[in-house]
C-alpha cells in the first residue's frame, strides 16, 4: 500500500465515530470524493452516498461499508467526578480494565484522556478474581476535579479506545476500528479507481453507512433510498489463523491470503460467481467463507430491501475483532479494491441476477449437469 493511501487509512481509523456519532468520518468521505464523484448526498440517518455516473446501460451497483465503530457512552457523572458508562455496540467487558480511553466531551474541543478504573487485584476477594467485572461496575477516571468534569462532560457523550494506527511485522497493521473503517477506505478507493478506468457501464454508488453495530440501520435506509440493481457489502471477518480458533467450526481464513468472498443464503449466487470470476480474471488470491444463515453485516439488510436486491459480501480477514488491537494485512485491502473494480467493470446490460435463470451461476450448473450426463454415457458405453 502506497504511503499516501496509508495516511488516508490512518486518518479514517483515528477519527472517532462510535455508533450514532459518525459525523466526522462522513465529512472526511465527502471531502475525499468531492472532486471525483458526480454526486454526493448525505441522508437524514447520516449515511453518505457518493455516485459515479455510468457510461452505458449497465446495472447500478452499490458498494456499502459502515463508518461506525464500537465504543462506550457516559450514563452518569458522579459527585466525585467519575464516569459510569454503557457499551455502544459489542464491547467485551473483559478487555476494558486498565485501558486508556478518549472521552469526546460535549464542552471540550479536544478529547479528554481517561483511564478505565477497577479495584487492583490486591483488593479483590480471591473467589471474585476470576470473574469479569461488568461494564456498569467500571468507572472512567479523568484525573481532574469533579467540578471540572461536570463542566465538560454530559450524559450521552461517547468514548473511544485511546489507541491509533500502527504498522508492524510483515505488511501487517494494528488499530482500533478496522471494523469497518477499512471498508470505508475500500469503497472510496474503488470509486476513485473506477473514475480513472473510464467508469463502469452503470452507476456506481459508494455508500458509507451508519449504525451497523446496533443492527445494520444505515444500510437499511441506504438500500431503500438508493435502490440499486445489485449491491455488495464490505466488512471484516474473523481470521482463524492464530491459536485457539477451531477451523473445523469457523473455516480457514488467513491474513495475507486475499479477500474473503461469502457464500450462503444471504448471498445472491450470481453475485458470488461473478466475484469469483473477477478474482480469477485479475489473478487475485481469494478465500471463500460459508455463511449458512443471515450475516451480521450490511448485506443482511440490503438483500431484503424493497422487492429484494441481489447482494454479495466481501471481507478481509481480521484478528481480534472488537478489541483495541484489531489486526489486518494491508495487502488484503489492496487486493480487495482490485477485485471490486473488476467486478464493477464486468457488469453489463445483459447481467442477470435471478437464481437459476441465466448468468454465471446457471452456466456453471448447466455445465455440471452436462458433465454428469457425459459421465453417465461413458459408464453406459463401458458396460
Amino acid at each position: 500500500m502506497k504511503k499516501n493511501q496509508v495516511k488516508y487509512l490512518k486518518q479514517l481509523l483515528e477519527t472517532p465515530s462510535p455508533t450514532g456519532s459518525e459525523i466526522a468520518v462522513a465529512k472526511i468521505v465527502r471531502e475525499r470524493l468531492a472532486d471525483t464523484a458526480d454526486e454526493i448526498q448525505t441522508d437524514v440517518m447520516g449515511s453518505v452516498h457518493a455516485r459515479l455516473f455510468g457510461r452505458g446501460l449497465g446495472p447500478s451497483l452499490m458498494l456499502a461499508a459502515h463508518m461506525d465503530e464500537i465504543g462506550l457512552m457516559v450514563t452518569y457523572v458522579s459527585d466525585d467526578g467519575f464516569l459510569s458508562v454503557s457499551a455502544v455496540g459489542g464491547v467485551d467487558a473483559a478487555i476494558l480494565p486498565g485501558l486508556r480511553v478518549d472521552v469526546h466531551a460535549s464542552n471540550s474541543i479536544e478529547p479528554l484522556r481517561g483511564v478505565v478504573g477497577r479495584k487492583p487485584i490486591h483488593l479483590i476477594k480471591a473467589d471474585e478474581r476470576k470473574n469479569v467485572t461488568p461494564i456498569d461496575q467500571l468507572v472512567i477516571d479523568l484525573g481532574m476535579p469533579a467540578k471540572r468534569v461536570k463542566k465538560l462532560v454530559r450524559v450521552g457523550d461517547v468514548i473511544t479506545f485511546g489507541v491509533g494506527f500502527e504498522r508492524f511485522g510483515s505488511n501487517m497493521a494494528v488499530s482500533r476500528a478496522f471494523d469497518d473503517k477499512a471498508g470505508v477506505w475500500v469503497i472510496t478507493r474503488v470509486l476513485e479507481k473506477l473514475a480513472k478506468a473510464g467508469r463502469a457501464q452503470g452507476d456506481f454508488i459508494a455508500a458509507a453507512t451508519v449504525q451497523e453495530e446496533i443492527g445494520v440501520r444505515g444500510a437499511t435506509t441506504s438500500a431503500y433510498g438508493e435502490n440499486p440493481d445489485v449491491a455488495i457489502a464490505f466488512d471484516v471477518t474473523h481470521a482463524t489463523d492464530y491459536p485457539g480458533i477451531e477451523k473445523t467450526k469457523y473455516g480457514k481464513i488467513v491474513c495475507g491470503e486475499g479477500p474473503v468472498i461469502a457464500r450462503g443464503p444471504n448471498i445472491n449466487p450470481e453475485v458470488f460467481e461473478r466475484l469469483v470470476a473477477a478474482a480469477k480474471a485479475e489473478g487475485i488470491p481469494y478465500q471463500v467463507e460459508a455463511e449458512p444463515a443471515v450475516t451480521g453485516t450490511d448485506a443482511r439488510a440490503i438483500q431484503v430491501t424493497r422487492g429484494g436486491i441481489p447482494t454479495g459480501l466481501v471481507s478481509v480477514p481480521l484478528r481480534y475483532m472488537h478489541t483495541p488491537t484489531e489486526v489486518v494485512c494491508l495487502s488484503d485491502l489492496d487486493a480487495t479494491v482490485r477485485l471490486l473494480v473488476r467486478f464493477a467493470l464486468d457488469l453489463d446490460e445483459d447481467a442477470s441476477f435471478v437464481p437459476g435463470l441465466g448468468g454465471y451461476a446457471s452456466d456453471l450448473q448447466d455445465q455440471a449437469g452436462s458433465d454428469v450426463a457425459a459421465d453417465a454415457l461413458c459408464e453406459a458405453a463401458a458396460e
